[in-house]
């Protein structure tokens, strides 16, 4: 499986200000990844240099073996749908659409007018007439229906209610099962795309603090629940992430696998073992203060 994106010692700083620090990873061809992270983080700033909107201060990027700027072969490749969309003061719904279809090769027009009865969108209507949901919809529509080799969501759900947010998903899993791409995803609700994902990165502060398979990364921690002195017992040579006291009784939120002799040890000491959601580990990672590293994590 070749790679759409090669990111080596990737830095950009703002006078002061360092934006990324540092950061390598490497996206496939036909997977779907969520790029996480807290507002700031650094998120934005990939996204922009990806897709050639922004330069790099130091480091290499090639997306689809190229140098992305002003290299057209590779960003006709690419439809990037930014969560502040911008379109001209007269256009319409229709015009976005029809404007769209003239741009990626791939365009299906109609499973864009499907799409826009979907989510119940009026094609006529100014954009700058519609809701932020309906605005987050439009962007949502153009993006599935590109079938753009990569496509880029930066949190397309804004303003979106839960049925609207949960047809996109759908139709995101469809359309890519019937339509293999590459599919890089910025989100805040984590635990909603969790089960859409293939792989995670997660930036915090402008480094890449997770780099994993989603399954992989789903049994990477785990809770335990009891009297506080049993739970302490049961913790010696294991890395905490969170702890909470409850009375007499502790939750912690442990980093690791559980196996067999875990669980055995649990049930001795009378604790309650349960999953963490990829949602709460990825809080309690960028919580941390101990300037984790992703090697901490292989």
């Amino acid at each position: 499986m070749s790679n759409v994106i090669d990111i080596r010692g990737l830095n950009k700083s703002y006078g002061n200000v360092t934006a990324l620090d540092d950061v390598s990873f490497e996206i496939e061809e036909n997977k779907i990844y969520g790029l996480i992270g807290r507002n700031g983080a650094g998120k934005t700033t990939i996204m922009h240099i990806i897709t050639a909107q922004i330069f790099a201060s130091k480091g290499e990027l090639t997306v689809f073996g190229e140098h992305p700027y002003e290299n057209q072969r590779v960003l006709s490749q690419i439809c990037f749908i930014k969560e502040s969309q911008k379109y001209p003061k007269s256009y319409r719904v229709i015009d976005a659409i029809d404007l769209s279809a003239s741009l990626f090769q791939n365009w299906d027009q109609a499973y864009a007018l499907s799409l826009i009865e979907e989510f119940r969108l009026p094609l006529n209507r100014k954009i700058t007439k519609l809701s932020r949901g309906m605005l987050s919809a439009v962007g949502i529509i153009i993006g599935l229906a590109s079938r753009a080799p990569l496509t880029i969501f930066d949190e397309p759900y804004l303003g979106l209610d839960a049925v609207a947010r949960s047809l996109f998903y759908e139709r995101l899993m469809e359309d890519y099962i019937e339509h293999p791409r590459t599919i890089l995803l910025s989100t805040h609700l984590i635990d909603e795309v969790s089960r859409l994902l293939e792989h995670v990165l997660v930036i915090d502060q402008g480094k890449l603090i997770i780099n994993e398979d989603a399954e992989t990364l789903r049994d990477r921690a785990y809770t335990v629940v009891g009297p506080g002195s049993k739970v302490e017992e049961f913790m010696v040579g294991r890395e905490v992430l969170h702890r909470e006291s409850l009375g007499s009784f502790a939750s912690v939120t442990v980093m690791g696998s559980l196996g067999i002799v875990d669980r055995q040890s649990a049930e001795q000491y009378g604790l309650e073992l349960a999953p963490v959601s990829m949602q709460q580990l990825i809080i309690h990672l960028t919580n941390d203060k101990s300037d984790r590293k992703v090697a901490d994590l292989g």
